[in-house]
């Protein structure tokens, strides 16, 4: 049966996507370095303030372009490095503040966070690839952070939240932050071919593995110092952007995707199976259970959904698995679900007046945004227009800059 993915046409069109977003994102400079959170027409938000999570993403996502050969990528690439390198650079303590010192206001207090640092070190690991000067020197920095401030030896996994002088370490532990560890350092691995990288995202991947396998494939995302599960956290507060109350659906997609990435890169453990249970959760669980196309936010620990609001890095994820899981197996439902994701995409998300993706939809697929404002930035959708053309391993830019982009 003939796929998209073997349709030049197709191929053609993803290329056109992914350099319109990158177009899209060509205000997102901040004087003095860093990325801006963008408004719905591409505007910088200043009220938003400089976020490093942010940053080193637009780092990663226009590294990418830079090694795709897009002009234009290679300045804001090297301004959200700039960034990283500086202002949001803690020179006193160490690591990486959340955002820029007295720059916007956001809410919250300051704080340390394995997420942000995770970050760093992705958008250190492109950089580097793209041959950014100073990238490289910038990724042993961060990787010096997460080794010796979140990595825990004794569970093969990382810690949460600092304080801001690396004192005082939060209670809380959460999955979120480890996730976005696994993908980090992989592209750490291959970037340095140091392989203890590798081996550690695999020993955060056979723990989650373990955690979701024990409840019907849905990740528990919450924990204690203990890392005692704790089911009912934020029930009060379940649309958090961050830290939603339940199972959420798009990182369980996420999931399934990072094991095959893990598979293909060599680590060890049983990773097929989990990423297809993984996937077949989610997508039962958060497809169009409503009645309406989307995938809902979040579900309870039955499947019930939650918060029915459709999220545009969800489908973005769920983009990205269903490709990854086709590249594996050859199974055309794989196929199948890719072409349908994407059309709905194009349908609802693809906003045809300011350019980016919709960041937030209602349950009726009409634009809203109570839990995201704004388009913040381009990581998840950048990504789901190269996840499908790329192998499962090496990561993004090592097989951008390795040439077997289809």
């Amino acid at each position: 049966m003939t796929t998209w993915f073997s349709q030049p046409d197709h191929q053609a069109w993803l290329a056109r996507q992914t350099a319109g977003l990158l177009a899209f994102g060509r205000r997102t400079p901040v004087h003095g370095g860093g990325a801006a959170w963008l408004t719905d027409d591409g505007q910088p938000w200043p009220e938003r303030g400089v976020q490093t999570w942010i940053t080193g993403r637009t780092a990663h996502v226009y590294s990418l372009g830079t090694l795709l050969g897009l002009p234009g990528a290679r300045p804001v690439a090297e301004v959200a490095l700039a960034g990283l390198a500086g202002p949001l650079r803690d020179t006193e303590h160490g690591g990486w503040y959340a955002r820029q010192p007295g720059v916007g206001q956001p809410d919250g207090p300051d704080e340390k966070s394995a997420y942000t640092q995770a970050f760093v070190v992705l958008g250190a690991s492109s950089a580097a690839v793209a041959g950014l000067p100073g990238a490289r020197d910038l990724l042993a920095q961060a990787l010096d952070v997460m080794d010796r401030k979140f990595w825990d030896e004794a569970t093969g996994r990382v810690v949460d939240t600092w304080d801001a002088t690396f004192t005082v370490l939060d209670d809380y532990r959460g999955i979120n932050g480890n996730m976005h560890t696994i993908e980090a350092f992989l592209a750490a691995a291959d970037v340095t071919g140091d392989r203890l990288w590798l081996d550690r995202a695999a020993r955060i991947g056979r723990w989650m593995v373990e955690q979701a396998a024990g409840r019907d494939w849905r990740v528990m995302e919450h924990y204690d110092e203990t890392w005692t599960a704790q089911p009912d956290f934020n029930a009060d507060r379940p649309d958090d952007p961050f830290r939603p109350f339940g199972a959420t659906v798009g990182h369980g997609l996420e999931w399934s995707r990072l094991l095959l990435h893990l598979e293909a890169a060599g680590a060890e453990g049983e990773w097929l199976r989990p990423a297809r249970g993984l996937f077949d959760r989610a997508v039962a669980d958060g497809w169009a259970v409503d009645g309406t196309d989307g995938f809902c936010y979040t579900t309870d620990w039955a499947g019930t959904p939650v918060v029915r609001t459709r999220l545009h890095w969800v489908l973005a994820e769920a983009i990205g698995a269903a490709a990854a899981l086709y590249h594996r197996t050859d199974d055309v439902l794989y196929a199948q679900r890719y072409a349908q994701w994407w059309d709905y995409a194009a349908r609802y998300l693809h906003d045809q007046t300011h350019g980016s993706w919709y960041h937030e939809l209602a349950p009726d697929n009409t634009p809203t945004a109570q839990v995201w404002p704004g388009k913040a930035d381009l990581y998840h959708a950048v990504q789901a227009t190269l996840i499908p053309r790329l192998p499962l391993a090496p990561t993004l830019a090592t097989a951008l800059a390795a040439g077997t982009l289809r």
